[in-house]
């Protein structure tokens, strides 16, 4: 093996050492949370140009390599990091920084829109990852070595997927471009969810009356502070679908709950009364404090036209730039800027703005015209 199994405090005291040699390194978890609200941390792995690593996190504490991890001077490097993050929020309170994503750095580099792990490998490094261990049971010991392999594949590679993207961000000048995104990923607020605000995440909401969203807004946040408390899925509370059929049909009594399909009995016998009570009071907040969905104007037959001139010059622009015009934006997007909805779209900030939004700002402000020439597609001042 290339790599080191991590199970000791002495052998995590060398291993620190070795990571702070340099101001960056790769980084990946395994965790598992299909039983649990918060996810349980299972593995650890760490790269850099000296040293490949698996650390054990059920065997030894950690608190040495997460000293290391939110050390400023250090990079990490992850790919899709969302989840990572998500659990070093939870260990600590904020996510480590600075963060340096691969899946983010690929969609301006023409790898792909949210291309996943072993895609962007094979497109960079031309190597095909096995993926015989994708549905192992990571808690589980001890690890045999095709698993620990595995492991250590997601940070071997990704240290050169890292350095490779590196350069080619240098040679096309957008070095600087990805800033603002991994700023937003190393915000805590990502990572924590708002019970308040937990409705918005209930699938099938959009489909609610306004009467029916501000229950939907109490039951939801009630479920989420139970999920919290219990440290167990949302679905293992109560699932989306008997949620917006509570929040829909409003049972005035446990008998009538009784008859909402998927609404386990033993909540009903332990929650049933809470949960009417929570509905009662939800239906006497007054209308100016209900929740609701965003809804943008609706588009004029003149402006139509404008906003798939819009779509045309944004995949013109990626074109040029070798993007996903997705990646950029959508045409809800395009129709923000179009209305003037625009103080918080992202196409206006970063490196979204140098592609395609200030142009397409230009073509809304008529300082721009588009043409057909030699059955292409062009654009002038």
């Amino acid at each position: 093996m290339d790599h080191l199994y991590i199970d000791t405090p002495e052998a995590l005291a060398e291993l620190c050492a070795e990571l702070r040699r340099e101001d960056w390194l790769a980084l990946d978890t395994e965790f598992l949370r299909e039983q649990s609200y918060r996810p349980r941390l299972c593995l650890l792995q760490v790269a850099n140009s000296h040293v490949i690593a698996c650390i054990d996190p059920l065997a030894l504490d950690i608190e040495p390599l997460l000293d290391v991890l939110y050390e400023p001077g250090i990079t990490k490097v992850l790919h899709a990091a969302g989840q990572d993050l998500e659990i070093f929020t939870t260990l600590r309170g904020a996510p480590p920084t600075p963060i340096f994503d691969t899946q983010i750095a690929a969609t301006v580099l023409g790898q792909g829109e949210q291309v996943g792990y072993g895609a962007l490998v094979q497109t960079v490094l031309g190597l095909q990852l096995e993926k015989t261990q994708a549905r192992t049971d990571w808690c589980r010991r001890p690890l045999n070595e095709e698993q620990l392999n595995y492991a250590a594949d997601d940070v071997r590679h990704l240290r050169e997927v890292y350095h490779a993207q590196r350069r080619q961000l240098d040679e096309l000048g957008r070095a600087g471009w990805l800033a603002e995104d991994f700023a937003e990923l190393a915000d805590p607020a990502r990572y924590t969810v708002e019970p308040d605000k937990a409705w918005r995440k209930v699938k099938g909401a959009s489909r609610l009356k306004p009467a029916q969203l501000v229950v939907l807004q109490r039951l939801a946040a009630w479920r989420e502070q139970r999920a919290v408390q219990l440290d167990k899925p949302r679905r293992w509370i109560i699932k989306d679908d008997p949620l917006l059929d509570l929040a829909r049909q409003q049972p005035k009594n446990l008998d009538k709950m009784s008859h909402i399909r998927g609404l386990d009995a033993g909540l009903i016998k332990r929650s049933g009364g809470e949960l009417l009570e929570l509905m009662e009071k939800a239906r006497a907040i007054p209308r100016e404090q209900w929740p609701a969905l965003p809804k943008g104007p609706r588009l004029s037959a003149a402006q139509e036209p404008l906003v798939d001139l819009g779509m045309a010059l944004l995949r013109e622009r990626c074109r040029e730039q070798n993007i996903s015009p997705g990646a950029v934006a959508s045409r809800k997007d395009i129709e923000a800027l179009l209305h003037g909805d625009d103080d918080e779209l992202p196409l206006l900030h970063g490196w979204r703005r140098a592609v395609a939004g200030e142009a397409l700002q230009r073509l809304f402000a008529g300082e721009l015209s588009l043409a057909v020439r030699d059955g292409a597609l062009e654009y002038s001042a």
